[in-house]
């Protein structure tokens, strides 16, 4: 996992891929330079519209393109797609038009912008809506296959990308990337760890101290948090009997609440939760805010030791 690389940057190197069919267009509100949709916009400008600072605009104009058959992107910082969530909801989720939007710098760890530029909230908002497809993919490679896949997916979607560079760990293993199917990054019968986004990397790290302590952890990446992977979950309890979820997210509503809501109705296990803990974060570098908010893989080694005690 040497390699480095910003998941905003896989969003947009897929926009690139995916231009050959003309039906794509493309919809800024003045952050295309953070979002990366501006290599789209330099080579293909007829097919990009630049809707100012006007999200909600955005995202009905793109619903307008949606209905008259054309297969719309849009992006903004997460914070600000929360703009737009009405529309997004009455204007793209109720009509089931396949508008996809991406929200980038999601999360506390886009760190010095301060808290109130980091979405802690934009997942479980997302995730309430009927039709919305919703995902958090971990590194570059993940990022650029699920958007590859989202002109076919034929339904709304929302994905949270990263402004900071994480760990690339899909280097030959695109074909394992698919929308709805969590990946198993790594096999252990002790405690299943389910991650998304910028913890994944993380979780695999509190795996490699665990192994230390003779503790052998599964890691999951669950990229698509709606749908979620119910199958893998169930397999994940009678594998290991003791689960922990990490995101960078409020606790609430998020990945944790969506692992949570399917055990209680189907296979049950303990679970241990490492997200954020129902508050704001606030001006720090990307690594100090993993530790200001118990976050990194040090909590969540924690929070798989927590979990197998509870097993019995």
């Amino acid at each position: 996992m040497s390699d480095m690389a910003a998941t905003r940057d896989g969003y947009g190197q897929a926009l690139l891929e995916i231009a050959d069919n003309p039906k794509v267009v493309v919809l800024e509100a003045d952050l295309g330079k953070s979002t990366k949709s501006l290599h789209f916009k330099n080579k293909y400008p007829a097919r990009t519209v630049s809707c100012g600072i006007g999200e909600q605009n955005m995202l009905l104009t793109a619903a307008g393109l949606a209905s008259s058959g054309y297969i719309p992107f849009a992006s903004t910082f997460a914070i600000f797609t929360e703009r737009a969530f009405e529309q997004m909801r009455n204007g793209v989720a109720r009509p089931d038009l396949a508008v996809h939007l991406c929200g980038s710098h999601g999360g506390t760890h886009t760190g010095t912008d301060g808290s109130s530029a980091q979405s802690i909230e934009d997942l479980a908002i997302y995730r309430t809506l009927p039709n919305v497809v919703v995902m958090h993919p971990s590194d570059y490679v993940s990022t650029l296959e699920l958007t590859k896949q989202l002109p076919e997916l034929n339904k709304p979607s929302y994905m949270r990308t990263a402004r900071n560079k994480t760990p690339v760990m899909y280097s030959g293993r695109e074909s394992e990337i698919v929308i709805g199917k969590g990946i198993t990054l790594r096999q252990g019968t002790d405690v299943a760890i389910i991650a998304c986004g910028v913890l994944v990397s993380e979780s695999m790290k509190a795996a490699e101290m665990l192994a230390e302590k003779g503790i052998n952890a599964t890691v999951v990446d669950m990229h698509t948090l709606k749908p979620l992977d119910g199958a893998l979950i169930d397999s994940l309890v009678s594998q290991c009997g003791a689960l922990v979820t990490a995101e960078d997210h409020n606790v609430i509503g998020g990945l944790g609440g969506a692992v949570a809501e399917h055990l209680v109705t189907n296979k049950y296990a303990p679970l241990e939760m490492v997200g954020v803990a129902d508050r704001f974060g606030e001006s720090g570098q990307s690594d100090e805010m993993l530790e200001v908010m118990g976050l990194n893989s040090k909590y969540i080694e924690q929070a798989a030791q927590r979990a197998i005690a509870r097993k019995s």
